[in-house]
């Protein structure tokens, strides 16, 4: 890949911040966003703007056809059997919301069980904790060893017929911790469990096939994958889909409405009612098709090297620690140096030019596990540089020579 290249891409690389030119570390948090995707935006508002589904005139029709293209983007992007398979929502939270609300509604009961790992993002812990409270069943969590590891066997043995769903994230967003997630789902369908797959921090770093996964639903969101805020995705095969009510009433998801019923629209209008994020979902297909360009393949071995090399380095930082060593790995780097607190650190460093992470990133109770308020996380994508991680490692020694 051409990096210089990659990074003339996204014009928000060449500004500065407190007069530094700016080193942008904080991808696992959002994306920045390539011209492509910023002139489909532009394109969007100053060419197709109209509501979809509703309308026989031309620019209605125009805008529903290029919704539903970048839906059939997104369903090939995961290799869906199906591109109404594909629910638009607004993030991976809403997508997680939407399964713990309807899956659970429907198949939860008293006395069952969900499993989810000491891993997750708040978002994929909140939701099943209030369905658990709701349904009056019970939350399961894995463990995971020193290195933020999953411990398989404990997983194993939590499995029987109470357990009624998995949710666990594809890679950690706090330790970068890829999880076996096809080994989870093999071993959860031995016992007719389904699972759901948070890859909020996967599907811009590693290809992903849902249909060689087998997994059940996968959600994951537009801004972290160079597309716009405000957009996600949940995929759901077909059959857990039609077997589960909708989320939200109101318009698109109806085929028919009386004051006496209502009977509901098919795949995938069942799930989104209202009038969508239609300009997001549309540069969505944008953002994939910018990714697609530059080959998954290639971002993953590229951004391995950037977590190869700012792990070597940052280990001459006098007094640090790592938070997850992990085996495998995806590009986050999360530390903390001595007693210092990450916030301390983090301030520094943002004087200095570098966005990083600091605190528990949504994921307290796994802190806890640790012992430690937070980390400062520096998260890497295809357009960093091992030049910016030198400025980033000089920067630490810095800030630690300061605070200590």
């Amino acid at each position: 890949m051409d990096i210089q290249k990659i990074r003339a891409d996204f014009p928000i690389l060449q500004t500065t911040v407190n007069g530094k030119p700016l080193v942008y570390f904080d991808n696992a948090a959002s994306s920045q966003k390539p011209w492509k995707v910023i002139k489909a935006i532009e394109h969007y508002y100053t060419h197709l703007n109209s509501n979809v589904h509703r309308g026989v005139h031309t620019l209605s029709q125009q805008a529903t056809g290029a919704f539903e293209e970048s839906r059939r983007k997104i369903a090939a992007f995961i290799n869906a059997a199906h591109d109404y398979e594909v629910i638009y929502t607004r993030g991976t939270t809403e997508s997680i919301n939407l399964v713990a609300h309807s899956y659970g509604k429907q198949f939860v009961h008293e006395g069952d069980e969900i499993i989810i790992s000491s891993l997750e993002h708040h978002s994929n812990i909140v939701p099943w904790q209030m369905l658990c409270e709701e349904k009056k069943a019970t939350l399961k969590v894995i463990p995971i060893n020193e290195k933020g590891e999953l411990l398989m066997d404990a997983f194993n043995a939590m499995l029987n017929e109470k357990v009624k769903l998995v949710a666990v994230n594809y890679i950690s967003n706090s330790l970068g911790t890829i999880n076996p997630v096809k080994e989870i789902i093999a071993a959860a369908h031995a016992f007719d469990i389904p699972v759901m797959l948070d890859a909020a921090q996967a599907v811009q770093h590693i290809p992903i096939d849902v249909q060689e996964l087998d997994a059940d639903f996968l959600a994951f969101s537009g801004h972290k994958m160079y597309g716009p805020t405000g957009i996600g995705i949940l995929y759901g095969k077909e059959k857990w889909l039609n077997a589960m009510p909708p989320y939200q009433g109101g318009g698109e998801m109806i085929k028919t409405v009386s004051f006496e019923k209502t009977t509901y629209n098919d795949l995938p209008f069942k799930f989104e009612a209202g009038t969508p994020n239609i300009e997001a979902s549309v540069c969505l297909g944008a953002a994939i098709d910018y990714i697609n360009e530059t080959g998954l393949e290639n971002i993953r071995q590229y951004e391995h090297e950037l977590l190869q090399y700012a792990t070597e380095k940052l280990a001459e930082v006098e007094g640090i620690r790592f938070i997850g060593t992990a085996d495998n790995k995806a590009s986050v780097v999360s530390f903390v140096i001595g007693n210092i607190h990450p916030y301390d650190v983090g301030v520094i460093l943002d004087k200095l030019g570098i966005a990083v992470r600091t605190g528990h990133h949504c994921t307290q109770p796994l802190m806890d596990i640790f012992a430690i308020p937070g980390t400062v996380r520096a998260s890497f994508a295809f357009y960093n540089t091992k030049e910016e991680i030198d400025i980033l490692v000089a920067a630490v020694k810095r800030a630690a020579a300061m605070l200590s």
